[in-house]
């Protein structure tokens, strides 16, 4: 049964912190730190975009994002292969789709993404989209470091970031 007015959200326990799983209408929107950097922040971003409120229930696709997740971190998934929602300005969903060409275990700067992107001078807006990255790990925001390798911010805190980048890079 399909609830238009609905984001289904569900929860998943990974290795570097809990996350929220959420889809609408099939596809999936949302996966993001139950403990944030700045809570509320993207949830009430993409419910104001998607004009829906959240509700418990479990979804098949929350299923195959857990699945996935899971092989994820088993070190037997590389790359997500799941029916995205990408909630966001065309600037941010650009974005957004160029992070999920950064291989994994690589990083970038937020200078190389927006020079990637065709806007060297860019950083700025690009960093400011990369943090509006409602689908974490799977559209992979985690890859974009500082120019001199400093980590940055991260919405699931330093720790998760560090986490998942050197277990890319061991793996």
């Amino acid at each position: 049964m399909i609830h238009s007015d609905k984001i289904l959200i569900s929860s998943y326990r990974s290795p570097c912190g809990d996350l929220l799983l959420g889809s609408y209408r099939e596809r999936f929107c949302l996966c993001n730190w139950s403990i944030e950097n700045h809570p509320g922040r993207v949830d009430g971003r993409l419910m104001r975009l998607l004009g829906a409120d959240y509700k418990e229930a479990e979804t098949d696709i929350a299923k195959e994002a857990s699945r996935q997740l899971d092989e994820y971190f088993r070190r037997e998934r590389r790359v997500f292969d799941i029916p995205l929602l990408l909630a966001g300005t065309p600037f941010q969903k650009t974005v957004w789709e160029a992070l999920m060409a950064i291989p994994y275990g690589h990083t970038l700067s937020y200078g190389q993404l927006a020079a990637f992107l065709g806007m060297p001078r860019a950083m700025r807006a690009v960093a400011n989209a990369n943090g509006a990255n409602a689908i974490s790990i799977i559209i992979p925001c985690h890859r974009v470091v500082g120019a001199n390798g400093a980590l940055g911010g991260y919405g699931g805190g330093l720790d998760a970031k560090r986490f998942l980048l050197a277990f890319e890079q061991a793996g």
